[in-house]
């Protein structure tokens, strides 16, 4: 997709300094700039590249002024940073406005679709599948039955949506991710052998939630597996049957949270962090990198460690910690003049 530096100024509302009729086809760091590229500058330690560039265009603050010859064409706005990230968000969408049917795909006669829906090659719409309007459903999808998706929902290719499973508006759920599997539930015998636990639940995933690839978030024993609306998940992230976490939570990658756990709004968790079973997060949690959780944590905490405790007291502890072979050999110099002058 090309666009002319007079395009691009309309839609940003910006001001051009040079040639409106530069045409740019991508975009790129500054640095990184060539004469197909778009770029922006906002951050007063890149300045000297804007000297350098080889990009087209260049998004810059209305106040700056160049101190030396540049080459490449000026977008004027009042934040650069801002309208470029305006300007990703329409490059996505304009991207990504996919429409119509491939061949081949798999939907039942009792699935449903709205308008505007994208089915990429070789996806399979269930039993009683709905779908609502300006859904975008990537190659190799597999959508089982009795599953409903709301409108404006991004589903991107190998993403398995299992039966019964309900999805809200505005998702994004990236390649790979499953949801729906069944939860790990089994029992052993009086032999020590594993009996499975039918798992009859099912997964509710609210709206404006993204679903990062890899991410497994297993169905409800029984009832439901909860993600509330705006949780960012990242990828290949593992959520357990009948976990609840609750809206504008964010989890990095590689977090495993186990069964029946509930956490709060608007907590922050970091990659690696592992959860156990049936505890309860407050709100507005903030959990380091790699720690481990094991017990109830009250709104506002911030843990770190495992497994984790306070942040301040880790932090305290951590300078005790790398000092601690130092301390144990005063502590035994001081023990053999005890037990010498004894």
């Amino acid at each position: 997709m090309k666009f002319t530096v007079a395009q691009i100024a309309e839609i940003l509302d910006g001001e051009i300094v040079g040639n409106p009729d530069v045409e740019v086809s991508q975009l790129a760091k500054i640095e990184e700039g060539f004469p197909e590229a778009l770029t922006f500058l906002s951050n007063p330690k890149y300045t000297s590249y804007i000297y350098d560039t080889k990009a087209g265009a260049c998004i810059v603050n209305k106040d700056f002024n160049p101190d030396q010859d540049i080459s490449t064409t000026l977008i004027k706005v009042e934040d650069s940073y801002k309208a470029f990230t305006e300007l990703l968000e329409y490059y996505n969408q304009v991207k990504l406005n996919k429409n119509g049917i491939e061949q081949p795909h798999y939907i039942s006669d009792s699935a449903k679709y709205g308008e505007d829906v994208y089915l990429g090659a070789f996806s399979y719409l269930g039993d009683n599948v709905k779908l609502g309007n300006n859904v975008k459903i990537y190659p190799n999808v597999y959508i089982g039955d009795n599953v409903n998706i709301g409108d404006n929902v991004i589903v991107f290719a190998g993403a398995k949506i299992y039966s019964e499973s309900i999805i809200g508006n505005y998702c994004v759920i990236h390649g790979g991710a499953i949801v729906g599997a069944d939860g790990f539930g089994f029992t052993p015998d009086e032999n020590g052998e594993y009996k499975k636990v039918p798992q009859i639940g099912n997964v509710i995933i609210e709206d404006f939630v993204d679903v990062g690839a890899g991410t497994t978030i297993d169905r409800a024993t029984l009832g439901s597996t909860i993600i509330r609306k705006g949780v960012k998940l990242d990828n290949q992230i593992q959520i357990a049957h009948n976990v609840e976490i609750g809206k504008h939570t964010a989890i990095a990658a590689q977090t495993g949270i186990a069964g029946s756990t509930k956490i709060g709004e608007n907590c922050i968790i970091g990659g690696q962090v592992g959860i156990v079973g049936h505890i309860s997060i407050g709100n507005r949690v903030r959990i380091q990198a790699q720690s481990g959780i094991g017990r109830n944590v009250k709104d506002d905490e911030a843990l770190q460690g495992s497994p984790a405790l306070g942040y301040n007291d880790f932090n305290k502890s951590y300078v005790h910690f790398k000092n601690l072979p130092k301390s144990i050999k005063k502590l035994n110099n001081l023990d053999k003049k005890l037990n010498t002058n004894g």
